[in-house]
């Protein structure tokens, strides 16, 4: 597995991993597939400031991603991202959402201008709470039935890590 920067030529692969989820999965609460133009307009927004998008690729091809967006569009939290992993449901279960969320991370910690990461995560995604916990982020508060998805009440839970 390699891990690397996104490419402009990723976002096809980028846009089938997350329409997953959105089609089949509560890790987002979107409710309609993206479109190649939704998520271009997404990439173009990252790999620059403090918001890198990286990709895990085997063999080729693209099996995860993760990103770190803006927070809030305010200038206040400008030191603060908002972290995203999103990994093909072929793939999970084999490390791959540990090795992006190191490397995103090492990038998070190593830029000056970033100082809080927050990730939203729905309520009962328990391998997304594992995985954030292992990587020393903190609860940091729930958010009831917030959303609904699939025709039922969703929370979220919010984690954090200074970095």
């Amino acid at each position: 597995m390699n891990i690397r920067q996104a490419e402009t030529r990723d976002i096809p692969a980028l846009t089938d991993i997350y329409n997953y989820e959105v089609t089949h999965g509560v890790a987002t609460l979107d409710i309609h597939p993206r479109t190649y133009e939704d998520r271009a307009q997404w990439f173009n927004a990252h790999n620059k400031d403090n918001h890198p998008l990286i990709v895990a690729e085997d063999n080729g091809e693209v099996i995860g991603y993760a990103s770190l967006s803006p927070y809030r569009e305010k200038e206040a939290y400008s030191s603060t991202v908002e972290l995203s992993v999103y990994v093909d449901a072929l793939h999970r279960g084999k490390g791959v959402a540990s090795a992006l969320l190191m490397q995103i991370l090492d990038f998070a910690k190593n830029d000056p201008s970033t100082h809080l990461v927050v990730s939203v995560i729905t309520a009962g995604n328990e391998a997304s709470v594992h995985l954030h916990e292992k990587f020393r982020f903190s609860y940091a508060g729930t958010i009831h039935e917030v959303g609904v998805k699939f025709g039922k009440y969703l929370d979220i839970v919010n984690y954090e890590l200074i970095v």
